[in-house]
């Protein structure tokens, strides 16, 4: 296997779990949100194939816990690092040294990401022209970051800021790497993303990201629901 796809995953836990969207949502709600956005990643990387799949998972002693909900395939690892920066950079590092050509790492937020933007990240790094893909947010950050080489460099910005895919680029490119952008998206740290992410659920298909779309249901029936969407 030449390439590896790896989502970047907390345990689910009140108070820790998406607190930004707490409120509207209670700290217990925000979790059960959170894995419900997950397991919809995890079935999205299912629609890449000629990949190796891998669950990188935080806090340290969550292994069994992810065990239990991983697809059949995926592999398990912890992350490592202090900041976000240096987790991403040893997740790269080590899957490329370990042999991969390609190794793409996507968020575990965004359950509506088109499967075609995750095929077009590896198709890209497939080109002798391109050295890094990056998926863009809207909030300026990114939903996915891909390389063929390892480069420390790039991932020493400040994350979480509307500044991330600028600092990004313009340390890849002082690094003389060639970059490349896919459409951008959007994750789901808000309360006006989830209100943006149940409307667009409202006009997909049925099937896209179930377990969200269910999440999303009893969160409308709930008494506490305050709507606006």
């Amino acid at each position: 296997m030449e390439n590896a796809l790896i989502v970047v995953a907390k345990k689910p836990s009140p108070g820790t779990t998406k607190t930004r969207l707490v409120p509207p949502l209670s700290p217990q709600r925000a979790a059960e949100l959170y894995r419900c956005l997950l397991l919809d990643t995890l079935d999205l990387m299912l629609h890449v194939g000629n990949v190796q799949p891998v669950i990188a998972y935080t806090p340290p002693d969550a292994e069994s816990y992810f065990r239990r909900i991983a697809p059949h395939g995926f592999e398990l690892v912890a992350q490592q690092g202090q900041t976000l920066g240096e987790r991403l950079d040893c997740l790269l590092r080590a899957h490329l040294q370990m042999g991969y050509r390609r190794v793409v790492v996507v968020d575990s937020d965004s359950p509506t990401l088109p499967p075609e933007y995750l095929l077009r990240s590896f198709q890209h790094l497939e080109a002798d022209h391109v050295d890094v893909v990056v998926g863009p947010c809207e909030d300026g950050g990114y939903y996915l970051i891909g390389l063929k080489q390892p480069c420390s460099a790039i991932f020493q910005v400040v994350m979480s800021t509307p500044t991330v895919l600028k600092e990004t680029l313009r340390l890849a490119h002082g690094q003389g790497l060639r970059t490349v952008c896919l459409p951008t998206w959007y994750d789901t740290d808000t309360a006006e993303d989830l209100k943006r992410l149940q409307r667009e659920l409202a006009r997909l298909p049925a099937d896209t990201a179930p377990y969200t779309r269910q999440w999303i249901l009893g969160w409308r029936e709930s008494p506490t629901w305050e709507g606006g969407a």
